[in-house]
């Protein structure tokens, strides 16, 4: 299981339509494994992803149900509404970034480098500062509130534009990213809606955690 990153022009627009030449020429990638302590509902979640020089570009497209969203800031516990979420290793066997994205737009993001669980969060990890979580570019279709819960059905796109600099500001310098493989996995939940669900597209196991880099599979920059 891989995925390959093709490159795209620097000012690639993040609100390109998914219709468009550039997305419609892009490879998808399908979560397609739901954790069995999952309720029945299982949406359609696809994802891409291009690059730029300095910049990834993420979208997700979802058909979705019992859609839910009221977290509306910066690092607050988005998992918990209809969420898609993008994990990303760019050196084996070091830090992660976690890029979890509710439906309204709002976004949480750590760097962390060691996930055995504590009651506050992970053993080593550190919070993406403000001044970097807002050079985040987000693209969303949904309102950043949606309360109460709809049942749908309803489709959904979301997407982010994530800097260079916002990466290297906690790994420090990548170099030329063509012909690297990092590593990542792609996720969707809903913890707190009616039909909690958790799906990824490599699969994860039997423990339910997302944070589990060693079921990480390569994402390779062509």
């Amino acid at each position: 299981m891989e995925y390959a990153i093709f490159p795209t022009a620097a000012d690639a627009p993040l609100a390109m339509s998914w219709e468009s030449p550039l997305w419609q020429s892009t490879a998808a990638v399908e979560l397609a494994n739901f954790h069995p302590a999952g309720s029945s509902h299982r949406p359609e979640v696809r994802a891409k992803l291009r690059y730029t020089p300095d910049a990834l570009i993420l979208r997700f497209a979802v058909r979705d149900r019992y859609v839910v969203c009221r977290h509306t800031r910066f690092q607050e516990s988005v998992f918990k509404d209809s969420c898609v979420e993008f994990f990303l290793q760019p050196r084996c066997g070091r830090g992660y970034f976690n890029f979890e994205m509710n439906c309204g737009g709002t976004l949480l993001l750590y760097y962390i480098e060691d996930p055995t669980r504590t009651a506050d969060g992970f053993v080593r990890f550190t919070k993406v500062a403000p001044e970097h979580g807002r050079q985040v570019e987000i693209l969303h279709t949904l309102p950043q509130v949606v309360d109460p819960e709809e049942p749908g059905p309803i489709d959904w796109e979301i997407g982010c534009k994530i800097p260079r600099g916002v990466l290297e500001a906690y790994t420090g310098a990548l170099g030329t990213w063509a012909g690297q493989v990092w590593r990542g996995n792609f996720y969707k939940c809903a913890d707190e809606s009616s039909h909690p669900h958790w799906a990824s597209w490599a699969p994860i196991g039997e423990r339910l955690d997302f944070h589990q880099p060693g079921c990480f599979a390569p994402v390779r920059f062509a």
